[in-house]
């Protein structure tokens, strides 16, 4: 929608440039005479006074466009993920990888945020190594189900239509159940042949989540639901996405590790994401503090866990306690965190940070953010841009290190090897794991 905002604007201003010529060219003519009286009226009857005018408006109108973006939509920074994945292959491919934990825990992830999937709509996404069809029933209800038609290996996603509670297959018309996958229709056959995948979904907090386990097993917890979200008390407030080259695991152990908020996160974020810049004397002047302490929860909800931050900001060595900010992050499974936002002046809301494996050292992150619908827009936006600013320094980790199974810790980074005991519980026996073969990367 912001692009066809932006495009309708664009249209505006050459409307307004286009008349602007029209009357330029018209103003020798003697049907152009109208146009003489009311330019002589204002005073600008010269054709370069009306040129310059009609661009004046142009630029005008587009600068109304922009504070309407920038005021009133949701902020969405969708970062070039594939161009990104492919320059951060090349550097996988050089650094060494380490031994590393299964590369797909056991849980719930991410497929996509509801307002993407309108009634009737199919979508194609790749979760943990699989192509998958996602779609919106009739009865406003999401499934999702393996991409590829089993008869001939169409992909459903692709042209696919929505019948119903199923999706045609855009071949030969099979037809498929969202509920369990069943064949339910053949239309040339009087007999129908088994089903497909069908994926255990559900759809809470304005997002659509699938679940994963190694050995089929049913979902072992449920997502929580945040009441605000669903009273419409908070509202969506925009979102931004990366795609990360590193094992899945190493991007929540940075909730148990510590020590790399000084080092990484203080720097303000004026001195921008890239490393070799962040600790320049120029940028000194703004400064974060964090106080931070993880610890996992006891049943029965082991599979949770919660950090609980302190932030200050400092300008000048002077402490701002107006823009001092206490987050509870609950991170639920291996690839969901909540962090909740409770602050007296700045308001409430949550941003879901979901990490989603599209392959075996390839994560999808998103960040979504809905605030209380009474608060301007631009609070929930700054603060989302502000963790984006933050997460990209962590990003420019990911992309290059190494995974150390056995680190060399000290007794400040205790909880480094907690939080590896505490992720280890959503690994099976079965759980894959990424194998070698010369210098190939099998799965």
């Amino acid at each position: 929608m912001d692009g066809h905002v932006m495009s309708t604007g664009k249209v505006a201003a050459a409307a307004v440039l286009g008349v602007g010529a029209v009357l330029i060219l018209q103003g020798g003519d003697s049907a152009g005479i109208g146009y003489h009286l009311v330019w002589r009226e204002t005073g600008l009857l010269g054709a370069p006074a009306r040129a310059v005018v009609c661009i004046i408006a142009g630029f005008s109108l587009l600068a109304v466009v922009w504070l309407y973006r920038l005021l009133f939509r949701p902020l969405e920074l969708l970062k070039d993920g594939r161009s990104r994945a492919r320059a951060a292959n090349e550097v996988r491919r050089r650094r060494k990888i380490g031994e590393l934990p299964p590369v797909y825990p056991n849980g719930w992830y991410r497929a996509l945020d509801s307002h993407m999937l309108e009634r009737g709509e199919v979508r194609s996404v790749t979760v943990l190594g699989e192509q998958v069809a996602v779609f919106r029933a009739q009865d406003g209800k999401a499934y999702v189900v393996d991409a590829y038609c089993p008869h001939l290996g169409a992909n459903l996603a692709v042209g696919g239509q929505v019948v119903g509670n199923c999706i045609e297959c855009p071949f030969h018309g099979w037809q498929f159940d969202g509920n369990d996958g069943k064949c339910v229709k053949i239309p040339y056959a009087e007999k129908v042949c088994q089903g497909m995948r069908c994926w255990p979904s559900c759809e809470v907090n304005g997002q659509i989540l699938v679940w994963f386990h190694c050995d089929g097993e049913n979902p072992q917890w449920t997502v929580p639901e945040q009441q605000e979200i669903t009273k419409g008390e908070w509202v969506y407030r925009g979102r931004t996405e990366h795609f990360i080259n590193a094992h899945i695991q190493e991007i929540p152990e940075n909730a148990a590790d510590i020590a790399h908020l000084a080092h990484l996160h203080t720097p303000g974020m004026v001195s921008g994401v890239d490393l070799r810049y962040t600790n320049s004397k120029i940028w000194e002047f703004v400064r974060h503090d964090w106080k931070a302490q993880w610890e996992p929860e006891s049943e029965p909800n082991k599979h949770c866990s919660q950090m609980l931050v302190k932030h200050a900001l400092t300008v000048f060595g002077h402490h701002w306690p107006l823009l001092d900010v206490q987050v509870v992050a609950r991170q639920v499974g291996p690839g969901l965190v909540f962090l909740l936002f409770n602050h007296s002046f700045l308001g409430r809301g949550v941003i879901m940070h979901c990490v989603t494996p599209v392959e075996p050292l390839l994560q999808c992150v998103s960040h979504t953010i809905f605030y209380q619908s009474n608060i301007p827009p631009l609070v929930p936006k700054f603060i989302l841009r502000a963790e984006c600013i933050q997460f990209e320094r962590d990003v420019m980790i990911w992309n290059n290190k190494k995974y150390i199974s056995k680190p060399l810790l000290v007794k400040e980074d205790s909880a480094i090897q907690k939080h590896r005991r505490w992720f280890s519980q959503f690994y099976s026996e079965n759980s894959p794991r990424l194998q070698y073969r010369r210098d190939t990367l099998d799965f």
